[in-house]
C-alpha cells in the first residue's frame, strides 16, 4: 500500500534551517508529483509546494516560503525534501507530504517544526 513517511522537523531559532524528508513507497514514485503541506491547529491545511515527476522539471511554491524554501526529489530514493531556510515564527506548523494515486490523495504523518527563540 502507499506510505509516506516524514522526517527532520524540530524546534530551530528562527533565522535558522531544516531539511524535511518524505520517504514513499508502495507506488512508482517517479511517476508521481509530490507536494508538502502544513498545518497550523485551528487552520486550513496550506499548501507549501509541490514538484513534477519525470526528474522534478517544474517546482511550485507558496508566497510565503518563495525563495527561503526549496523541494526536491531523489527518485532513486523514492524521497521528496523540503530544505527550508530563513525560517520564522510563522513557519511553525505540522509539514505534510501528500501525493495522489488514481485520484485517491495520501498523506503521512506529518513532522513538526517550531521556530522559536
Amino acid at each position: 500500500q502507499v506510505r509516506l513517511v516524514e522526517s527532520g522537523g524540530g524546534l530551530v531559532q528562527p533565522g535558522g534551517s531544516l531539511r524535511l524528508s518524505c520517504t514513499a513507497s508502495g507506488f512508482p514514485f517517479r511517476q508521481n508529483v509530490m507536494y508538502w503541506y502544513r498545518q497550523v491547529p485551528g487552520k486550513e491545511r496550506e499548501q507549501v509546494a509541490l514538484i513534477t515527476n519525470a526528474g522534478g522539471a517544474y517546482t511550485n511554491y507558496a508566497d510565503s516560503v518563495k525563495g527561503r524554501f526549496t523541494i526536491s526529489r531523489d527518485n532513486a530514493k523514492n524521497t521528496v525534501y523540503l530544505q527550508m531556510h530563513s525560517l520564522k515564527p510563522e513557519d511553525t506548523a505540522v509539514y505534510y507530504c501528500r501525493t495522489t494515486r488514481s485520484g485517491v490523495e495520501f498523506w503521512g504523518q506529518g513532522t513538526q517544526v517550531t521556530v522559536s527563540s
